[in-house]
């Protein structure tokens, strides 16, 4: 069975995220807005990550060699001005993309095994996730034009 793979590529995507939001909102400090929903979300990840613990307990995690291609880059520093926050809220949107995919292929795993439990932290964190990608996209669309037309 392969879930173990699949539950420590979410866990560490998790993980990564919430990292990551962490940082942006570090390095977007004078975006208000920025630097307040980064911190919430990354507090939310972070729950997310908790709730999966048990079931990374149960069924394990590893790496295999061919997922190994698929992984989290977190962020080490963020980007200065409107082009550097455009970035890495585009870099925030690829890692929560990357975690939306990977609920959702645990996701039909839990229906296959009809466990009861991961099934529930699926629903629970699943549209957590979908939220963030809804506020970062929404956020891009905000930064673009001044970073793109208006900025020098």
């Amino acid at each position: 069975m392969h879930l173990a793979t699949y539950l420590g590529l979410l866990h560490t995507s998790l993980n990564t995220l919430a990292d990551a939001f962490r940082e942006v909102s570090r390095g977007h400090g004078e975006e208000p807005d920025v630097w307040h929903l980064c911190r919430l979300l990354a507090g939310r990840t972070d729950r997310q990550a908790e709730a999966l613990k048990p079931l990374v307990e149960r069924y394990g995690e590893h790496r295999e060699a061919e997922p190994e291609r698929l992984h989290a880059a977190g962020l080490e520093h963020t980007r200065s001005g409107p082009v550097g926050l455009l970035r890495d809220l585009q870099d925030l949107h690829m890692l929560a993309s990357l975690t939306d995919m990977t609920w959702t292929v645990v996701g039909q795993a839990a229906q296959g095994l009809r466990d009861r439990e991961l099934l529930h932290v699926i629903d629970t964190c699943e549209p957590e996730t979908r939220r963030q990608l809804v506020w970062l996209r929404s956020r891009i669309k905000q930064a673009a034009p001044q970073a793109l037309i208006a900025a020098r």
